[in-house]
């Protein structure tokens, strides 16, 4: 039975992020999706900075293996409803330097009584390996899966910093347009867009090839790697 709950919550995840994210991105060729999410993913980082509700990320960067952004996850829904949006990944070295970002998608779906949309900016802050390796190994249910234990700041509700000091990702979560009414989505399925990642770094190159070897870099990430070493 368990197997099966997490087989369709995994199709109703596909599903949602096909229709939510891909109808924004048609036509669209990968390697410019990567250049709009890097600079978007760089604006995100910089107005978390500036915002009071969201500066609190910045207390648990030193202690980050890695960051997920995304900048922007729609979510809707009349009944049946979902979410979904892109962002990268890049995970902190040795020296406290960042690596060059792989690229993912968010997605998550729901049912019952719910109306609205939604536009939201989030950044995960990855608190340990156990954490990434589940990440990395393919997609990885945000709150659901072994090693993936969750807490989540904004959205309304600022979660306790006690009661949160165990789990492995923070999320912080930056609603900019829109209201939702009904019930919340309670895991988020973070899957690779290999697509966008092959387009950037080459044929066969996997997420955890791209954030593992200190040759790969990409340029156009400088600035969000700057960013981040300042935490």
């Amino acid at each position: 039975m368990n197997t099966r709950r997490r087989f369709l919550s995994l199709t109703v995840a596909a599903l949602v992020m096909t229709g939510l994210v891909g109808c924004r991105e048609f036509e669209v060729a990968p390697s410019l999706k990567a250049d709009h999410l890097v600079d978007r993913a760089v604006a995100t980082v910089e107005r978390f900075q500036t915002l009071e509700s969201m500066q609190r990320f910045s207390e648990y960067m030193p202690g980050a293996v890695a960051v997920a952004v995304f900048p922007s996850v729609i979510k809707a829904g009349f009944f049946i409803g979902g979410e979904g949006g892109n962002g990268l990944l890049t995970v902190k070295r040795p020296d406290g330097t960042w690596s060059a970002p792989a690229f993912y998608t968010m997605g998550a779906g729901s049912f019952g009584i719910q109306f609205g949309a939604q536009d939201t900016e989030i950044i995960i802050v990855i608190r340990n390996q156990g954490a990434l390796e589940a990440i990395l190994e393919d997609q990885a249910k945000i709150g659901a899966d072994a090693g993936v234990t969750a807490g989540v700041y904004g959205i309304g509700a600022e979660a306790s910093t006690t009661t949160n000091m165990g789990v492995d990702v923070l999320a912080f979560a930056n609603a900019k347009i829109g209201g939702y009414v009904g019930a919340s989505v309670e895991g988020a399925v973070i899957a690779r867009r290999q697509d966008i990642n092959e387009a950037v770094y080459g044929h066969g190159k996997t997420p955890r090839d791209i954030v593992t070897d200190p040759n790969v870099r990409l340029a156009r990430a400088d600035r969000l790697s700057a960013l981040l070493s300042k935490y």
